[in-house]
């Protein structure tokens, strides 16, 4: 399409003015529907389409393609909520339309790809961890347990006493909707929830309290908490930036399938209703999958 300057016609003018008035609207808000509208009109005059009674689904489709094609989801959804507005306007008014009101969906944001660390950044920042004071070796537990176990920050804090079981080497965690699902427990995470059972848990107990992870004042620790002490540990590894308990989540997603645990087993060690919500980290490096397909086919 043509680069054109504004196209500003009476009746967006007189929407203009009707949401500024009548409603209110900020000026950063009637400047943004003026500059979304005179976006579309240009688009329909580039179609031939010249009258906003003339704006029909082919008209509409053809813009919401030529949107998805030259801006993000989420400005694309903007763009046809201000014309949806503007047209039912129009169509409240009896002011030149009378159509079907277009939809304003249709835009799909790109899956991320949750983000995993390796294997030696994640030794990294478990050894970081300075497991000389009773907070440090609290810390250290808590994210073998995150990692080794896969569980959500919530899951983590929620944990009781109870909840773990040495004898049969698995931790019993309360997930999302209250459903209860049973992890098992690596050795070496088992080895170090032991260790702070027996020489720091003592020392930060303050009360009598079934939670497994204390604070430092005696009770359960709190989301924050654990979000401020994994990103403090993280940049004493030399990992930077700002790294949550949700990617020791993630990562230990990727290394099981990596390691071949098939997707069902990890969507119920997840805690996931769908699979498709375990299928975003089959989306593995294409080259390393390409890798070792090269090194295991016969033709390779």
């Amino acid at each position: 399409m043509a680069s054109q300057g504004p196209v500003i016609d009476d009746r967006v003018a007189w929407f203009l003015d009707y949401l500024s008035v009548d409603r209110g609207a900020s000026r950063h808000t009637v400047s943004s529907y003026a500059r979304d509208l005179s976006q579309a009109h240009g688009f329909f005059l580039s179609q031939g389409v010249r009258d906003w009674s003339q704006v029909d689904a082919i008209a509409v489709s053809r813009y919401q393609a030529w949107l998805g094609e030259r801006v993000v989801a989420s400005t694309a959804q903007r763009k046809m909520s201000a014309l949806r507005s503007f047209l039912k306007f129009l169509k409240r008014e009896r002011a030149g339309f009378d159509g079907d009101l277009p939809s304003t969906g249709g835009y799909k944001r790109p899956k991320r790809l949750p983000k995993a660390l390796d294997r030696p950044s994640v030794e990294s920042l478990l050894g970081a961890i300075d497991v000389a004071k009773p907070d440090g070796l609290r810390d250290r537990a808590m994210f073998e347990t995150i990692y080794g176990c896969g569980l959500r920050v919530s899951e983590c804090v929620g944990l009781n006493l109870g909840d773990w079981d040495p004898e049969g080497g698995v931790v019993r965690v309360l997930g999302k909707r209250s459903k209860t699902r049973v992890v098992p427990v690596p050795r070496g995470t088992a080895l170090w929830i032991a260790r702070y059972l027996s020489a720091a848990r003592p020392q930060l107990v303050r009360r009598p309290t079934e939670a497994l992870f204390l604070s430092n004042r005696g009770g359960r620790l709190c989301r924050q908490t654990v979000y401020d002490r994994l990103e403090m540990w993280a940049k004493a590894g030399g990992l930077g930036g700002k790294i949550g308990p949700h990617v020791l989540r993630h990562t230990y997603a990727v290394h099981l399938l990596k390691g071949g645990a098939d997707l069902r087993s990890v969507q119920e060690l997840l805690g996931h209703e769908s699979i498709a919500t375990t299928q975003v980290y089959t989306q593995l490096d294409l080259e390393e999958v390409r890798r070792k397909y090269l090194r295991a086919h016969p033709r390779g």
